[in-house]
């Protein structure tokens, strides 16, 4: 067995996601790359007992290091050298695709070029000699429809022979290639000095390709210079380089980067015109389409509309899953749970309590919320994957630049409604300081998936009619809010700053593969859930510690009252700057002090301090294990059905007969009450003010982290400052506004 490293490459939108999700499956997993916060992603393929490790670098348009993504494309070529490079290619773009791959074959030989969206080539009467390609650029070239599956075995069979013959390659370091594109005379005769010194010294020699170092150096590239200082004796190579650069630009009489990206455009000009026939006739059905969906007024309501469907697939659609987690987790799980204890002769002690009241009750509030994101991030993979968030992005652009926004800023900030860490990171991808800081503070205003949880369980407690309008309302809200704050920033903070245009690539439009959607539909929540297990069973444990200590009464460790315990002393000594709000009970403030550690805890924190012992219904006692597990599977079944029959529910139709009243959970009406009671009779208005507060009071400490991170401490708390004092404002109006109208 052999193990090899294949790096895949690519602009972004030419399907390299794809071939890569295909490739590795499941076997993937997402950290960041070494002192960056771009995303790292990696995954095994296994291919005749032979193991690769498939690294998909970020999308890059070139290997210029103009931005993060480059940067890390480059210098993981570079340094790590992999065994083979697969360059993604889009066959419909390909002379501006070919510009990364001409670059990369500077860099090593082993490449396999991936002649991606083939089907989408033939629609638009192109026609590409792949034999003339492949002979041309000295590299194997597969012609491929990856979301169809055509290819992937020639392109399989490509990348094990490439990647042995590079392992091979790496036994003799320092062995000089030739790639299949020469500058003009003059720059190759500067280079050929530039790889003679090179080559003179074995640390260069056998650490970097020849050719790529010394037109790095002729480009008098700082990071390259930095690198080759601090590991040779390099002051005479610095300036034989420097020498030829100044004789180039004399020669030329204009920047030498310029004419390096020419004469590679020139010559990639010329090479697809000798393999590609035939040009799209007219506007396409694509331009056709996007004619109504980029259009300026039309295009929002779209947009708008799209949101509304996908916000009620997380709601409405979602509810039947909930309602089997929520009755599975409290119900039959937790009986399994508690007689396995019973067995072990620990029922009454203070580790049952820790079970069954700490982690089970934590880690289970928030569980019975997953069918909710996985339906939230359906609709997101279904958005990115046909093309449209690229769209959105360029409708939002002539609106968002009005409020001092950078149309760009859009992606960070829709990313922001799934989690707002990657949202934060992904401010990466604009190119101004000022943009990246204005967006990053931005972003904690969208409504991450951790706080959907709170908005489903006010909203459906005390607007059950309506609830999908609340939940929406808050989502709206933040932008609103958003838009504003960045609209007020510019005006003053950044009042001196420009905002840069918009350069956005508007992907062709593809029909979504349940694989694609799938996998990034289950590698956002694995990744979400993976995220806040660790945190949600800490926070649980330390709120069920608090809440075990008693501080008053009569109680003892972990059999003391609610009320008397340290988690309500803490929490009680806040919530008077809630009462203006609504909400200043204890239990109340408790829920917001856990959510500064975690959004995906407030729910889980209200089940436990507003908890009610819940009555095992007659006859229930009897059911064993197998009957139990049985009705499990029954009530799993009957929420598949209840899912498909509320799709229709997203236009208005309703499938379900008429409800009967029944008596609402013990939860639900303890939360009702407690703020029925806090509100002093209008907990219908203290509730929406608590979410109003929710949706903008200072992120979770895992954002905090990014925000200090990648903006700076001083901006970290300049947002958190922003958040928490616009929460409680608003909150404040929304409260006693309402009672004002309503007395």
């Amino acid at each position: 067995m052999s193990e090899f490293t294949v790096a895949l490459a690519g602009n972004p939108n030419t399907g390299k996601t794809t071939i890569f999700n295909t490739l590795t499956g499941s076997s993937q997993h997402t950290g960041n790359w070494p002192g960056k916060t771009v995303a790292r992603k990696e995954g095994v393929w296994r291919r005749n007992g032979d193991v690769y490790h498939i690294i998909d670098l970020p999308g890059a348009y070139s290997l210029s290091a103009f931005s993060a993504e480059e940067v890390i494309a480059r210098d993981f070529i570079v340094e790590n050298q992999p065994d083979a490079v697969v360059v993604v290619v889009d066959a419909t773009n390909l002379e501006r695709n070919l510009y990364l791959a001409l670059q990369i074959l500077e860099m090593t030989p082993f490449v396999v070029l991936a002649l991606n969206m083939m089907d989408a080539a033939r629609a638009q009467g192109l026609q590409i000699d792949v034999q003339m390609l492949s002979q041309r650029l000295r590299i194997p070239v597969i012609p491929m429809t990856a979301r169809a599956g055509k290819g992937m075995e020639q392109l399989e069979a490509a990348i094990a022979s490439v990647a042995q013959k590079g392992h091979e390659a790496k036994q003799r370091p320092g062995a000089d290639f030739t790639p299949p594109f020469r500058y003009s005379q003059p720059i190759e005769t500067a280079l050929n000095r530039i790889i003679k010194a090179i080559n003179q010294q074995k640390s260069l020699k056998n650490r970097y390709p020849g050719r790529w170092l010394a037109l790095k150096l002729l480009q008098e590239d700082e990071t390259c210079i930095e690198k080759i200082s601090a590991i040779s004796d390099a002051d005479e190579l610095l300036a034989l380089a420097r020498h030829e650069a100044a004789h180039l630009h004399e020669f030329y009489r204009e920047d030498l980067d310029t004419i390096i990206a020419e004469e590679r455009y020139t010559w990639l000009n010329r090479l697809v015109r000798q393999v590609v026939q035939g040009r799209p006739q007219g506007p396409t059905l694509s331009d056709r389409v996007d004619a109504v969906i980029t259009h300026p007024v039309a295009g929002l309501f779209i947009f708008f509309a799209i949101m509304w469907v996908v916000f009620k697939l997380s709601t409405d659609v979602a509810a039947p899953f909930v309602a089997w987690i929520d009755t599975f987790v409290n119900g039959n799980f937790a009986h399994w749970v508690i007689e396995l204890l019973a067995l072990a002769h620990l029922q009454d002690t203070w580790f049952a309590s820790l079970i069954t009241d700490g982690i089970l009750a934590g880690v289970g509030g928030v569980l019975v919320f997953v069918p909710v994101l996985m339906f939230l991030y359906l609709g997101m993979a279904i958005m990115e994957d046909s093309g449209y968030m690229a769209r959105a992005a360029f409708v939002m652009d002539r609106y968002m630049r009005k409020l001092g926004l950078h149309g760009k800023s859009f992606v960070p900030l829709v990313l922001g409604f799934g989690c707002n860490v990657p949202a934060i990171y992904a401010t990466r991808t604009l190119e101004s300081p000022t943009d990246r800081i204005l967006t990053g503070m931005l972003v904690p205003f969208m409504s991450c998936s951790a706080r959907l949880p709170v908005y489903v369980l006010i909203a459906t407690i005390f607007f059950p009619q309506y609830s999908t309008v609340a939940v929406l309302s808050m989502y709206v809200l933040g932008i609103i809010m958003a838009l504003v704050t960045g609209l007020l920033l510019r005006k003053t903070i950044f009042k001196e700053a420009e905002t840069s245009a918009l350069l956005i690539e508007i992907p062709s439009y593809r029909m979504p593969t349940i694989r694609n959607v799938w996998t990034e539909m289950w590698q956002r929540t694995r990744a979400f859930l993976e995220g806040a297990a660790t945190i949600i069973m800490g926070v649980s444990i330390v709120i069920w510690l608090l809440m075990a200590i008693p501080v008053s009464g009569q109680g003892s460790f972990a059999d003391t009252p609610v009320d008397d315990s340290a988690f309500a002393h803490l929490a009680g000594a806040i919530s008077p700057m809630f009462e203006p709000l609504g909400f200043g009970n204890w239990e109340n403030a408790s829920a917001l002090i856990s959510g500064f550690i975690a959004k995906e805890v407030v729910v889980s924190t209200l089940a436990q301090v507003y908890h009610v012992p819940q009555e095992q219904p007659a006859g229930e006692a009897d059911l064993g294990f197998w009957a139990q597990g049985k009705e499990s599977l029954i009530g799993l079944f009957r929420a598949a059905v209840d899912t498909l029959k509320t799709i229709p529910s997203i236009i208005g139709i309703n499938l379900f007969p008429p409800e009967q009243e029944t008596e609402p959970p013990a939860l639900v009406t303890a939360i009702r009450q407690g703020f029925e009671q806090s509100s002093s009779g209008y907990g219908a208005l203290a509730a929406l003010a608590f979410m109003v507060y929710v949706l903008l009071y200072s992120p979770c400490v895992a954002t905090m982290a990014a925000q200090r991170q990648e903006l700076g401490a001083r901006w970290m708390w300049t947002s958190i400052g922003i958040q928490l004092t616009l929460g409680w404002l608003l909150a404040f109006i929304v409260f006693q506004g309402g009672k004002l109208l309503l007395s």
